[in-house]
């Protein structure tokens, strides 16, 4: 499935339904009156959190989103039927924008939770509700409230605990798969993955969400490669996975060019947690390993050392994570 995290959508709501001019007309009742009844109110429409959604995909083949008007009222006092709701079903982690204010409208942090984002118009009343003891036969009504219309823009930022962040062909898909059993596309050339993927962490007593994001390269802050733009969804992750290529460490500083390029996109992914994951020690000596392992705890961070491919270390660094 293409992943999106995107989009623009164009919401009305439903306008109000017209109030009824009408008199009572009954055989033997002289002077009935007036009777008529008042509008329908328009139809509201609603984003609804989902949990089983990941993308914004939807939105690229459907923008418009209309609720229902609301009906006429009619004689005898009868009201006109309200206008049916209109339900966006948006991906947990959707922040709203409106088209006219950079500011967030709000953001969609739990499934089933909703936010009306255009009101349907109240319905106008019928000339019933103008009688007065000084004015018996009123021929005054209303039209029904237009709706409220607006122009929406989505972003989506998936909500996960953990994080994995890395340049390509360093191993990170391989590691969700050993963490995780996701699914995950793994092959020996870069930029496999192009869209973030997703993995659950299981413990005895919780569960972490963990996202692999696609590899960054020297000069994504410039828009090299697959550039930044998958980085939001690391901003609300609690903890991450820097993992460098043990193998290739030698031949470029990889440590370096991640702390470059996350801090062009924002400083406070460097503040944020991290574990560094020294991954593809089957390939390095033992004692090259420790070296390594050695260099980077000087530098002040916390080094796990795997293998995603055969499995060596997998069990620490889940140890490691849990106890974070």
């Amino acid at each position: 499935m293409r992943f999106v995290d995107e989009a623009w959508i164009h919401v009305k709501a439903g306008d109000g339904g017209r109030g009824c001019l009408s008199f009572r007309r009954e055989k033997y009742i002289p002077r009935g009156g007036p009777d008529g009844g008042d509008g329908g109110k328009g139809g509201n429409v609603i984003l609804q959190g989902r949990a089983d959604l990941i993308s914004l995909l939807d939105f690229r083949y459907k923008k418009i989103y209309r609720a229902e008007s609301g009906k006429g009222g009619s004689g005898a006092c009868k009201k006109g039927r309200d206008g049916r709701d209109v339900i966006i079903p948006v991906p947990v982690g959707t922040i709203v924008y409106d088209s006219e204010d950079a500011s967030p409208l709000f953001e969609i942090l739990r499934d089933g939770e909703s936010y009306v984002v255009a009101r349907g118009g109240k319905g106008g009343r019928g000339n019933a509700s103008f009688a007065r003891p000084t004015n018996r036969t009123p021929r005054e009504f209303e039209y029904g409230e237009k709706g409220e219309e607006r122009r929406l823009r989505l972003v989506l930022k998936i909500l996960s605990d953990v994080g994995i962040v890395g340049l390509p062909n360093v191993g990170k898909s391989t590691l969700l798969r050993s963490l995780t059993g996701a699914k995950s596309k793994v092959a020996d050339y870069p930029f496999t993955t192009l869209t973030p993927q997703l993995g659950a962490l299981r413990f005895e007593e919780k569960l972490l969400v963990i996202a692999d994001i696609p590899g960054i390269i020297e000069g994504a802050s410039q828009g090299k490669g697959l550039g930044l733009r998958f980085l939001r969804h690391v901003e609300r992750c609690r903890l991450l996975l820097w993992v460098l290529d043990l193998s290739s460490l030698g031949e470029r500083d990889e440590y370096a060019i991640l702390e470059r390029e996350l801090s062009s996109y924002d400083r406070e992914l460097l503040a944020k947690e991290r574990i560094l994951v020294l991954n593809k020690i089957d390939l390095v000596s033992p004692a090259e390993t420790e070296r390594w392992i050695c260099h980077f705890r000087e530098k002040g961070e916390n080094v796990v050392a795997v293998s995603a491919l055969t499995g060596e270390g997998i069990s620490v660094l889940r140890s490691v994570i849990e106890a974070r």
